[in-house]
């Protein structure tokens, strides 16, 4: 069984914005719809959820009835941080009895709209295979390091690099054992799901992303998505 978690709990504060930015409109539709869309199109995709602020979850379902009526989606409530919110996800497969050796869990921000089905799948091979995996991309430019924000550290060399994207996908089994384990100390470290597998030492599968596949962050990246969006044939 493969699950699908669109992430869209987030306030998106950085985006100046009174709604929060996975409610936006690009090209007359909802950021988040486009990640919908594109797992309800995928055949290895069987079912969905859509972790969101209890505050808009009646919006968020409002906006579902509109824009894809005939989808069918789990609504659940996200956690006060990504962490949080990836362990309600779990509670609620654990409820299903679904967080099982064969489950396969993709996880993905719903402020990242242009994804399409090639990264779904090699998501899903990759996962099966390896038990995780992330979205990545080669970094264009330099990248530095520094402890104080001052002086740099160090230049590691830029072809072992990434910027890192979703989806992350995870053997569901292993990532709620693993998110199990963590102190409450780790669990203010970790930064995503990933981060809890290269903490314990396990593997993680990089699967190649797509430099169109943006998460929306500023105000500026409205310009290009609402371009981006005209360009894309409808599922």
């Amino acid at each position: 069984m493969v699950y699908a978690a669109i992430l869209a709990g987030g306030c998106g504060s950085r985006m100046q914005s009174d709604l929060p930015k996975q409610y936006l409109l690009i090209n007359k539709k909802p950021i988040f719809i486009y990640s919908v869309e594109a797992f309800a199109a995928h055949p290895g995709v069987d079912s969905i959820l859509l972790a969101v602020n209890d505050r808009y979850y009646d919006y968020a379902k409002k906006l579902l009835d509109k824009y894809c009526p005939k989808v069918s989606l789990t609504l659940i409530n996200g956690g006060e941080d990504r962490l949080a919110t990836l362990k309600n996800i779990l509670r609620h497969l654990r409820l299903k009895n679904a967080v099982a050796e064969d489950t396969i869990l993709i996880t993905h921000d719903a402020v990242r709209p242009f994804l399409d089905s090639r990264i779904i799948t090699e998501n899903i091979a990759a996962a099966e295979r390896y038990g995780a995996c992330d979205t990545v991309v080669p970094a264009t430019d330099t990248i530095v390091a520094s402890d104080d924000g001052e002086f740099i550290n160090a230049c590691p060399p830029r072809d072992t690099i990434f910027h890192g994207q979703t989806p992350q996908t995870f053997q569901a089994q292993k990532l709620f054992i693993l998110t199990e384990s963590l102190t409450e100390t780790e669990s203010k470290t970790v930064t995503d799901a990933c981060s809890i597998f290269t903490l314990r030492g396990q593997p993680v599968k990089l699967v190649r992303g797509r430099p169109e596949n943006i998460k929306i962050t500023y105000p500026q990246d409205m310009i290009f998505a609402e371009k981006y969006a005209q360009t894309l044939k409808k599922p």
